[in-house]
């Protein structure tokens, strides 16, 4: 092939072919073919040369033949007819692969006795390894091994050339699988906080004497976070296991088959796993080729390779042994034909067989065919899923609070502890273990502000979402698809078998100019032209059953013979079903014949017609012919193609479908407007249109077609003429009855649904139209893909947010749409099902592969598998999706809210309590923060999606997991319980009047009334946080969740319990009537407070936070490079740290530095206020910008007021003189 890296005057010159004879370079010129072909030459120097990715195919020890895995995949890496060539044509292929193109292999075969030589098979001085000569590229050593088989059938051609199995992707064991598990950062956090509590648990247990009859319950918070951290881990790694086994067990079902090969002579059938490199195989219409091979001959065999090259136009084969001819006579020096790129031998892998019947030679299999090295190619490790990242920022975050606050408290504690030492006469070991105290206080509150429950809701979320959602027919394969689903902006979706049934059936037909049925709905889109001037369609119109009354038998038989003869389609057996198979169009055709008009079987109706002539479509002409004799010895060509190409042919009508004798009629210039209108009316009715004509001769062939032995549709349209309209049939693939109900679905929730189609602009922007797609009067556009891929990439920009409908697209066009959304900030998905569609699948943020019409490769490449191939189940992923992201975020607000009022409780309570303990002791703290966290984990993560989740817009990737209504929940709630605790714990005895504190049982039983209303404000928090938006509904799908139902009772059956039976081990009493509906009354409390929060507007809420940010909040911060950054950008356009801070508006204001404390600018004066910044190296930097700054208005002569400088300062103020 010319090499395209020349300039045309350069291949001109250098158009020859290169051998190599008796180690003597060789140069034979050809002469240059003419036209676009002169720069053709076979390159044989460079044919077999090996690639740096497949070195290890040349390199075979001990090779019984005489070719390389690697010297056979040049075949196919592209199509190559240098390859072909250089390993001598499909004789070589046969002596070098030892096999026989008749009888195939022989069954008995197991090892080979000899070798064959390449020098034996390939043109002469043809170079073995092309560019390296006769160099053997050298293997990698840990390739060697995979290549070694045992021995039994076949055992030198497995060895060497391997068996159809891809090795199945390691799947990872059960260990491996908990481990990635387990490296989560809130998980390592956990751990920490449980080595620590447990040290100091087991320390206080066995190392400090108790009172008598106390429990010594210390170490089981330790070992309580650590039984979290195991059930958290547990339930990970099953989800993860059972997603990896249904994958797996989805992909065998998938691949085996049987598949007929020639072997010892016979035709026999194998396991398509078995096939052999050197087996002759049977190629049929309708097959999917699980091999690459080189043709050997056959009948009309055209081949479908959309999905693994995609090239959308059928090939035509042609035998290996032509091809090699026209090869060799170039070679030898002869004119190149001007059609040689056509010339093609090859059959590839993924491809399928839509024509013909024939045989080719295998030459490779498995990971060495170009479908398993696609497949191989897809092997990649899953990534932490966008929720994940953002949760470990959130435990850092956490960790800092945790530990920030610890530190502060043991600070304070232990100045308060030194400050009392004077006074202390305890002795040195009751003083250490006062001290320890203090210690153990501290940790407590790293402990509480430990969210343990969190990885445990995510993991839950996700796994119940998945589970659920493989019964919506959503297989998840990626997790991070379940919730980036959720968050999806846009969907790029297929037309064929997604939004529509994938079966074409006939809905409407024009039977000559008397007779009609269907096709009478408005056009969903109006040509302006024609609908200013309409051409009136006065043809009766009647329903199905009338209109297959009013044919004769004579017309019927016309109809039934036109179709059943003049088709490729056959009958048989789908799934056990009795059905057409062949082309959709044809099959709808057959049908209609079938169902309404008596048709017998097809093959009978073929055999009682004398077919003398089948003229094969030609996609040039698009139309298809067949010729049969009839019995008064006349001769009839029925064609059927094009409807307006058909129409354009024909001057006669059929006059009366009613008669039984066939009669004719001139087709007058009204006749033709009409059914051009009626033409363009199917049209914008979606529907497809096919014309059917015949004509009668007296001879066939007839003179005019004298002298030609084959009769091609480009030949017979030298007497395509004179024809008679027989009918003009509607043909249309029905939308899924969901698909227009989903895509409003997806419009209220702020989805972008875009239709991507192969078929013409026409029926897609009709079929857009119809299930609500495509809206021009929105300023929506429809394009077709020659079209949009020559636009530029800001064109492309521009374009895209309004493209609602991509006709004629190939796949390079979908990955070119996805590329450019992605760019846009837009969340993709897409469908996909070829093998072609992978690269676009794989770049999407979410890619579907259809399950039922889905390559293996796009399968592999894909998200997420619809079982069911139905758009509406991309819908219910969406919701699942929200719903994934809507648990997690409940639980959060859940335990953010419990986690900061038990840090702020303790740290109160024990700053204010004489002992240094909190009103909370550690094992009334471990029900509250990790028992009750992984029970509420459970009720919230189960909470399917109601239908208002699709209520609301998508958030964006950017999005902070901490939102601004859950913000004000958790103060708001915060403050609520605060109030509440505090008010008991410092106020209570004195309001209630009821507990002498100066009683240990009176003091005893407040701590209990305070543990029991704070476990109740929890309870009834969790039923408050079930809705994540301001509408006050908060009980809204309840009865739906048996599990929220259920885990509630146990939180409250197990607050009952401890509170009975708790005693000793949680310091507590038994509570009267009374106290127990004052905890309950005042746990209340959070659901009218969770109601006037949500009353509060987002919009205050939001205008506080500025105020108020604290650096250790993680979801607002830059990272440093992008502060500094942004630095840089900011001092670049002159905008001073005063300016700032004065007021100025400015892109950096979010990494704004903290206002210093009040206190301390008290204490310090205004000095503190001016020089407390991020750093002395910032604030020297600012020092000198404002001096030159000053230096500049002075050098000007302009006035500067500098009287308030520093953090509060003004703008400059300049003056001209």
């Amino acid at each position: 092939m010319a090499d395209p890296a020349l300039p045309n005057d350069e291949r001109e010159t250098s158009s020859t072919t290169t051998l190599r004879a008796d180690d003597a370079p060789a140069t034979a010129p050809i002469p240059s073919a003419s036209g676009a072909k002169r720069g053709f030459q076979l390159n044989l120097h460079d044919a077999l040369s090996p690639d740096q990715t497949n070195e290890d195919m040349y390199d075979v020890t001990d090779n019984k033949f005489a070719f390389s895995p690697g010297q056979l995949a040049k075949l196919l890496n592209p199509k190559s007819l240098d390859a072909f060539y250089a390993l001598g044509g499909l004789a070589g292929l046969e002596r070098g692969l030892r096999t026989d193109r008749k009888a195939g292999l022989s069954t008995d075969e197991t090892t080979l006795e000899g070798t064959v030589a390449f020098e034996d098979v390939a043109p002469k001085g043809t170079p073995k390894y092309g560019s390296r000569g006769d160099v053997v590229p050298t293997a990698k050593a840990a390739e060697q091994p995979a290549l070694q088989h045992p021995g039994g059938q076949f055992a030198d051609r497995k060895r060497i050339f391997r068996d159809n199995r891809l090795p199945e992707k390691k799947a990872k064991s059960l260990l491996e699988l908990a481990w990635i598990t387990y490296n989560d950062k809130v998980l390592i956090l956990l751990t920490v906080a449980a080595v620590v509590s447990l040290a100091l648990g087991l320390y206080q247990t066995l190392g400090v004497e108790h009172e008598p009859g106390a429990a010594k319950v210390e170490w089981v918070e330790g070992v309580a976070i650590m039984v979290a951290i195991f059930i958290v881990v547990a339930v990970g790694t099953l989800n993860d296991w059972q997603m990896q086994r249904q994958f797996n067990s989805l992909n065998k079902r998938a691949g085996d088959r049987t598949v007929k090969v020639i072997r010892s002579g016979k035709s026999v059938e194998v396991s398509v796993f078995d096939i052999m490199v050197g087996d002759v195989m049977h190629l049929f219409a309708g097959d999917l080729v699980p091999v690459d091979g080189i043709f050997i001959n056959g009948h009309g065999v055209k081949c479908d390779e959309s999905s693994a090259t995609g090239e959308s136009d059928l090939l035509k084969k042609v035998p290996a042994d032509e091809v090699f001819a026209v090869l060799d006579s170039v070679a030898k020096g002869g004119t190149p034909p001007g059609d040689i790129e056509k010339l093609d031998p090859f059959i590839i892998s993924g491809s399928k067989v839509n024509e013909g019947t024939g045989t080719f030679l295998v030459t490779a299999v498995g990971v060495n065919s170009s479908y398993g090295r696609i497949m191989m190619s897809m092997h990649t490790d899953q990534e932490d899923t966008p929720l994940q990242k953002k949760l470990n920022v959130l435990a850092d975050g956490i960790a800092k609070f945790g530990g920030g606050s610890a530190l502060l408290l043991f600070v304070i504690l232990l100045i308060k502890f030194l400050a009392q030492l004077p006074n202390n006469h305890d002795s040195p070991d009751k003083k250490g273990q006062d001290f320890l105290r203090i210690f153990i206080t501290s940790v407590t509150v790293v402990v509480v502000a430990v969210p343990e429950g969190l990885p445990l809701a995510v993991t839950l979320a996700l796994a119940f979402a998945t589970t659920r959602m493989m019964k919506d027919n959503n297989l998840v394969r990626v997790l991070k698809a379940c919730e980036t689903m959720g968050n999806a902006t846009t969907v790029c979706s297929d037309k064929t078998g997604t939004l529509t049934q994938n079966k074409m059936t006939v809905v409407a037909t024009t039977l000559g100019k008397s007779l009609s049925f269907g096709g009478t709905d408005p056009p969903l889109e109006e040509d302006p032209e024609k609908a200013a001037n309409p051409v009136e369609i006065d043809i009766p119109n009647v329903p199905v059953g009338e209109f297959v009354k009013g044919l004769s038998n004579t017309t019927k038989q016309l109809l039934i013979q036109s179709n059943a003869v003049n088709s490729t389609a056959f009958e048989g057996d789908v799934e056990g079903e009795k059905t057409f198979i062949g082309s959709k169009t044809e099959v709808a055709l057959l049908t209609l014949c079938r169902d309404h008009l008596g048709a017998g079987p097809v093959q009978e109706e073929r055999a009682n017609a004398n077919v003398v002539q089948v003229i094969p479509f030609d996609s040039a002409v698009k139309y298809m012919a067949t010729v049969v004799k009839l019995p008064n010895g006349k001769f009839r060509a029925y064609a059927k193609g094009a409807s307006e190409i058909l129409l354009s042919k024909c001057t006669t009508v059929i006059a009366d479908p009613a008669a039984e004798e066939l009669v004719t009629t001139e087709i007058t210039e009204e006749d033709r407007a009409v059914f051009s209108q009626t033409i363009t009316s199917y049209a914008g009715q979606t529907l497809r249109t096919i014309g059917s004509s015949y004509r009668d001769f007296d001879v066939w062939p007839p003179p005019e077609l004298a002298g030609h032995d084959e009769v091609t549709a480009a030949v017979f349209d030298k007497v395509h003429s004179d024809m008679t309209l027989v009918a003009i049939y509607g043909i249309k693939d029905p939308l899924r009855p969901s698909v227009i109900d989903a895509i409003k679905d997806c419009r209220r929730a702020g989805v972008t649904v875009r239709m991507v189609t192969g078929d013409n602009i026409l029926t897609g922007r009709a079929i857009a139209r119809e299930c609500g797609i495509y809206k021009p009067e929105e300023g929506g556009i429809a394009m077709e893909g020659p079209v949009f891929r020559r636009k530029s990439e800001e064109e492309l920009k521009e374009l895209v947010p309004k493209l609602q409908v991509l006709a004629r697209s190939s796949p390079e066009d979908k990955r070119i749409l996805v590329r450019t959304l992605k760019e846009l900030g837009e969340t993709v998905a897409v469908t996909g099902d070829g093998t072609n569609d992978a690269p676009a699948l794989k770049m999407a943020d979410i890619g579907f592969a259809m399950g039922i019409a889905g390559t293996e490769v796009a399968k592999e490449a894909a998200s997420i598998i619809l079982m069911d191939d139905n758009f509406a189940s991309i819908v219910k992923g969406i919701s699942w999706g929200r719903a994934v992201n809507d648990s997690v975020k409940k639980f959060l607000q859940f335990q953010l809210t419990v986690n900061v009022t038990a840090v702020a409780l303790t740290f109160i309570s024990s700053v204010a309590s004489d002992e240094e303990e909190s009103v909370l002791n550690a094992v009334q703290l471990l029900w509250v923060n990790l028992i009750m966290d992984t029970f509420a984990a459970l009720a919230l993560a189960t909470d399917p999606p109601g239908p208002s989740i699709l209520d609301r817009l998508p958030d964006k990737k950017s999005a902070s997991l901490i939102t601004v209504r859950m913000g004000k929940m958790i103060i708001g709630q915060a403050i609520v319980q605060l109030v509440i605790t505090l008010v008991l714990n410092f106020a209570g005895a004195s309001l209630l009047g009821w507990y002498d504190l100066s009683s240990e049982h009176d003091a005893t039983r407040l701590k209990t009334l305070i543990f029991n209303t704070f476990v109740w404000l929890q309870i009834f928090n969790e039923i408050n946080n079930r809705r994540l938006d301001n509408k006050l509904n908060f009980l809204e799908g309840i009865t739906r969740n048996y599990f929220f139902i259920g885990i509630n009772l146990i939180m409250i059956g197990g607050q009952v319990l401890i509170i009975f039976v708790g005693g000793e081990a949680f310091r507590i009493t038994r509570l009267n009537g009374v106290e127990w509906a004052l905890s309950i009354g005042l746990g209340a409390i959070s659901l009218p407070a969770g109601a006037v929060i949500r009353k509060f507007p987002d919009a205050w809420a939001a205008a506080l936070v500025p105020h108020v940010k604290l650096n250790f909040w993680p979801f607002n911060r830059k990272s440093k490079k992008k502060a500094k950054k942004d630095e840089a950008d900011r001092l670049e356009k002159g905008v001073s740290d005063e300016q700032r801070k004065g007021g100025a508006p400015s892109d950096t204001d979010s990494f704004e530095a903290p206002q210093p404390l009040r206190t301390l600018t008290s204490i310090r004066g205004k000095r503190a206020s001016m020089h407390i910044r991020r750093g002395f190296r910032e604030y020297m930097h600012d020092q000198k910008v404002k001096v030159k700054e000053k230096g500049r208005a002075l050098g000007s002569g302009s006035k500067v007021n500098v009287a308030e400088p520093g953090v509060g300062g003004k703008l400059p103020e300049t003056a001209g003189v």
